[in-house]
């Protein structure tokens, strides 16, 4: 495994390219959540109403990553990823000139394509540079993306406090992006287009054979998802939904469960996403020492272990140690898993994390709802034991994220032999 310091320059700049993606990627989402307030304020919005906007990045997101995983595929990632972040700043300025609450819900709709273009593209492009170095590098790419998110809020609470209209804040951060997308472009890894294979139909099709076409025409050939892809979406899901209850519904369980102030009970949620990004900036080095199944493993145990003891002692000072103990357990098993589906197939990476990154997604959104209603049922810190046992169960299917078999020697068992061919 070679170092960091003897990968060519033109592969160092590439890796760089990636990290300004994620980076802009996450601070356009942390820029808007800082400033959802005022739009709500703006156009008069009840919590009802805004909710219905909200689906919008929602849809936009999930239809963007199903529609652009076969264009990646077809084109090379970086001629998708590279409008796509060009156009990220653009479309962060929408939902700011929104009049009514429609026109909101479409510039939401437009944010949430781009962005969830943007993520199957970027993560694609991240696997062909992972795959240039041969050794794990994707975890430090979505540590990056937390950091953009912390970034972004950061920008926009700055802003709000100073009273600058959420179209001015989605501007000046836009213009932010559209400088790093520009860099990043001129940096970025060129991908290789894997357009499909051109396949003859059969003799008997002159024949008339339902389902094929005139002897001897060619036709794109269908080709299925890579092996395993979408129980790697399954094990991305069940990591989401923890990231979402985490998000929703920990500083209320501190706060009204528990007993704690609001200021203590907004540590727990601080704590998690705190030890999330320490854990992804250790993660690459931890895959390459222990292997990705190790890994995963060893993260969802701890994961799993943080949280369900945390809500076993049920004390205040328990639940920000139980989350950011969750936190870390979460922190590596989506970047594992990302990279795990992209090498399966080289040829259809895009497709595959399309699927990873459109089923992780939905855990996100769903998990708090999932919480929410189990907590109407069974109280919340007894449904906040679902997101642990979700975690246990990645750590239990661990293997799907093993890299593929070569001459014999598997590399999750070897880990310096990092292998994706």
């Amino acid at each position: 495994m070679a170092p960091l310091a003897t990968a060519p320059p033109s592969l160092r700049r590439a890796r760089i390219a990636v990290f300004g993606l994620f980076l802009l990627a996450g601070t356009a989402i942390g820029t808007w959540t800082a400033r959802i307030p005022a739009i709500k304020h703006d156009l008069a919005l009840s919590d009802g109403r805004l909710s219905l906007a909200l689906l919008g990045i929602a849809a936009g997101a999930i239809t963007g990553m199903l529609v652009i995983g076969r264009l990646v595929d077809r084109y090379g990632s970086d001629r998708v990823m590279i409008p796509a972040a060009l156009a990220q700043g653009a479309v962060l300025v929408l939902p700011a000139l929104a009049p009514s609450l429609p026109m909101l819900t479409l510039a939401l709709f437009l944010f949430g394509v781009v962005n969830g273009t943007l993520d199957v593209s970027m993560n694609a492009n991240a696997v062909t540079v992972e795959r240039a170095y041969g050794r794990p590098i994707m975890s430090a790419f979505h540590a990056v993306f937390s950091v953009g998110g912390f970034a972004g809020s950061a920008l926009g609470g700055v802003f709000a406090s100073a009273d600058v209209s959420p179209a001015v804040t989605f501007a000046v951060a836009g213009a932010l992006i559209l400088v790093v997308a520009v860099l990043s472009a001129r940096c970025a890894l060129r991908d290789t287009p894997h357009p499909p294979e051109p396949e003859t139909a059969a003799p008997e099709a002159a024949q008339g054979t339902t389902g094929t076409g005139p002897a001897g025409r060619t036709t794109p050939a269908r080709r299925r998802l890579p092996q395993g892809a979408f129980f790697l979406g399954v094990l991305a899901f069940c990591g989401l939904v923890g990231e979402g209850a985490s998000a929703d519904w920990s500083s209320v369980y501190l706060h009204d469960d528990l007993g704690s102030s609001p200021g203590f009970a907004a540590a727990a949620f601080a704590a998690f996403s705190i030890m999330m990004t320490a854990g992804r900036f250790a993660g690459d080095r931890l895959a390459a020492r222990l292997g990705p199944v190790t890994l995963v493993r060893g993260c969802g145990l701890l994961g799993a272990a943080g949280l369900a003891i945390n809500l076993l002692i049920g004390t205040p000072v328990a639940g920000v140690v139980g989350f950011a103990l969750f936190g870390a357990g979460l922190s590596c098993v989506i970047p594992q898993v990302f990279s795990a589906a992209g090498h399966r197939d080289p040829a259809q990476s895009g497709r595959a994390l399309a699927v990873v990154a459109s089923l992780g997604y939905t855990g996100f959104l769903a998990g708090p709802v999932i919480i929410g209603s189990l907590a109407e049922l069974v109280t919340l810190p007894k449904a906040l034991f679902v997101p642990a046992l979700l975690t246990l169960l990645v750590a239990l299917a661990a293997p799907a994220v093993r890299p593929a078999r070569t001459g014999g020697t598997d590399a999750a068992d070897v880990p310096a032999q990092a292998n994706w061919s």
